[in-house]
């Protein structure tokens, strides 16, 4: 008998699109061995050449003028791609996506960027017989993700769900599922066993996230430097090793109780390790922090979806702006009081108890698949 194949979509502006795509995939494994998930990032899969180019000028002007980023994300934030838009994506990257589609013949389409989810949902309007899901990956709705051909939406929470149904969107194609994370987030580990397995020492433990692309503010690394002594620091600068070999120069962090790691795999029990996540609010590591039940304090949220999914952790109770060195110090002094930092971890883990299941997403999809 032919497993049922699911077909994942992204993008790779940003990590977080496509990690979800991943992590989907690994808990559909996880939940029926019947499933075969495929991801594909599908602009550089299919030009190879101009698509990581255009992902990389993105990536540039995130980090140098995040602004812009937010006033083109404003300028369409209640439209849908249109329909010439639609039709130059298709001419630009996707001629050959039908043809992929038919090679593959899915079940089901999962989309987890809206670029994707718009040229697959126009293919389906022009005739070829297509389910399609889309995840929004973040505690947002941009009106770029709206396609009438769009089977079901999965979302994070009420308020998106909300933000489509005002769009236009009928109320039973939106599932409130909260985003997917890998299995690896869906229980804890022992932190001391965790600790010993990286060869870290028994100290109140920080760890410090620059995003996929490793974007972290200078002046803010060096004050958290001074914590050295009596305060762990584990520094994830993720694929930016420029960054990474910067800091690894600078004397301040050659000190043995200071960390800095390139890209690992290892997030989901160095969290467990740590007391304290200091992060982009991208809603994917978001959500793997709130699985986690652990504190976060948000550096420099990108003007758009980073600023939402800043908003929703914090009125949520799951985290905290860090916009000042005193905030540096109120949590790098609670976390040296284990029955304080404890009772935060407790707090979080009940809250997230009420307000998110990690297999819930998986499940959705599997649903669909009947």
């Amino acid at each position: 008998m032919r497993k049922k194949r699911v077909l994942l979509l992204s993008e790779g502006f940003g990590s977080g699109h496509t990690q979800a795509a991943y992590a989907l995939a690994a808990g559909l494994r996880q939940l029926d061995h019947g499933i075969q998930p495929k991801v594909i990032e599908l602009g550089s899969f299919l030009n190879p050449i101009l698509g990581p180019l255009i992902i990389s000028a993105y990536r540039k002007t995130v980090s140098k003028q995040p602004k812009m980023v937010g006033l083109m994300y404003r300028s369409n934030y209640k439209k849908s791609l249109n329909r010439l838009a639609q039709l130059a994506l298709h001419r630009m990257f996707y001629t050959h996506t039908t043809q992929v589609i038919t090679q593959l013949k899915p079940d089901l389409i999962v989309c987890t960027h809206p670029v994707p989810n718009a040229v697959v949902s126009r293919i389906k309007r022009l005739g070829l017989d297509l389910k399609i899901c889309t995840v929004i990956t973040d505690y947002d709705a941009h009106g770029s993700w709206v396609n009438q051909q769009v089977n079901k939406y999965l979302v994070s929470t009420s308020l998106v769900k909300k933000k489509l149904t005002d769009r236009g969107v009928e109320a039973d194609r939106v599932e409130i599922t909260g985003i997917p994370v890998h299995p690896n987030f869906w229980t804890s580990y022992d932190k001391e066993e965790v600790r010993s397995q990286f060869g870290l020492k028994s100290l109140p433990t920080v760890l410090i996230m620059g995003g996929g692309w490793g974007l972290i503010e200078d002046e803010l690394l060096e004050y958290m430097t001074k914590w050295r002594e009596s305060v762990q620091l584990i520094f994830c600068i993720g694929n930016n090793e420029k960054v990474r070999e910067k800091m690894m120069a600078v004397p301040q962090f050659q000190h043995p109780n200071i960390r800095v790691l390139g890209f690992t795999k290892e997030i989901s029990k160095l969290m467990d390790a740590a007391d304290v996540l200091v992060t982009k609010p991208g809603g994917m590591t978001c959500t793997e922090g709130m699985s986690k039940g652990i504190p976060m304090l948000f550096y420099q949220p990108i003007p758009g979806q980073e600023e939402e999914n800043c908003e929703y952790f914090i009125q949520n109770g799951f985290g905290e702006m860090l916009d000042s060195t005193d905030v540096i110090s109120k949590w790098f002094t609670i976390i040296q009081e284990p029955l304080a930092a404890g009772k935060y971890r407790s707090e979080l883990l009940s809250k997230r108890n009420q307000q998110y299941e990690p297999t819930s997403c998986p499940n959705a999809v599997l649903q669909l698949m009947q």
